[in-house]
């Protein structure tokens, strides 16, 4: 995570040795399945080399480090395989000649597959059980995605892949988008055992700040002459002191949790997500 995930390896610093292994487990598998998927290699030799790797993970190939550790995640957790298989579909669905997403629900579906699966099995290491609060995990990892997807859009074109228009306004919209799941996912976090609470709002207020950078942006002249948008060490240490008062307020918090129901629905015509928990 030190070297591909800086901002949750910043927030992993706040969760307790033991979870952090865990949740590095975790990671390594993911990170895995998309380097498959991003690498530069022919389309055909990737392909075959996720087919390698999920028949790997079929077979629990226990000489495989990475495979064994999620297996171990999986027994421990009770994570459901139709997790790992919506991961592993979204992995596939990228490893085209040409990506193009025409819909809301095409890449709601993809968001969910390749980011809000990782926020439900980040959840359940949690030792999150409250179903609602399970679905705002989903709505974190999707809120997160959007996030990636607004920032790289002009390195997913040189991919030819297009999750959504290369203007500035498509790019807002999607940050705005983001914005609803990052709201939906704050109350549940109360369903997070309290020593691991803080890290997850660490996680969540520093990814969503690379929105709000874009936005800044203003207009997609700015936005193409700006680079890799990041949140700098100094950044992060603020966005951290400001996590003090979100714990605060999260104690505060009384009600109904709030998750996006209409998106939910709409991914629900692709997957069901009750099958998950």
């Amino acid at each position: 995570m030190s070297i591909y995930a800086k901002s949750f390896n910043w927030a992993g610093f706040f969760l307790p040795k033991k979870i952090y292994i865990k949740c590095s487990a975790l990671y390594d598998f993911c990170r895995t399945i998309d380097n498959i998927a991003d690498d530069s290699e022919n389309l055909n030799l990737k392909k075959k080399k996720l087919i390698s790797f999920k028949n790997s993970f079929n077979n629990k190939q226990d000489d495989n480090p990475i495979i064994k550790n999620m297996w171990e995640l999986i027994n421990d957790y009770k994570i459901s395989t139709k997790i790992i298989n919506d991961l592993f579909d979204g992995a596939e669905s990228d490893l085209k000649d040409k990506i193009q997403l025409n819909s809301k629900k095409d890449l709601l579906v993809y968001s969910y597959r390749v980011a809000g699966t990782v926020g439900l099995m980040m959840a359940k290491i949690l030792n999150v059980k409250n179903q609602v609060a399970l679905k705002s995990a989903i709505d974190l990892g999707i809120a997160m995605q959007l996030t990636n997807i607004s920032r790289d859009v002009l390195e997913d074109a040189k991919n030819n892949r297009s999750y959504i228009s290369a203007n500035f306004e498509s790019i807002r919209e999607t940050i705005k988008l983001a914005d609803l799941f990052y709201d939906s996912s704050f109350t549940s976090i109360k369903e997070i055992p309290l020593n691991l609470r803080f890290a997850i709002l660490v996680a969540r207020r520093v990814y969503r700040q690379i929105g709000y950078k874009i936005l800044k942006k203003k207009n997609i002249e700015n936005y193409n002459n700006s680079g890799k948008i990041y949140i700098s060490n100094f950044g992060k240490i603020i966005q951290t002191f400001f996590c003090i008062f979100d714990l605060l307020r999260l104690s505060l918090v009384q009600g109904k949790y709030d998750f996006r129901d209409k998106e939910h629905l709409i991914i629900k015509e692709e997957i069901n997500l009750d099958e998950r928990f």
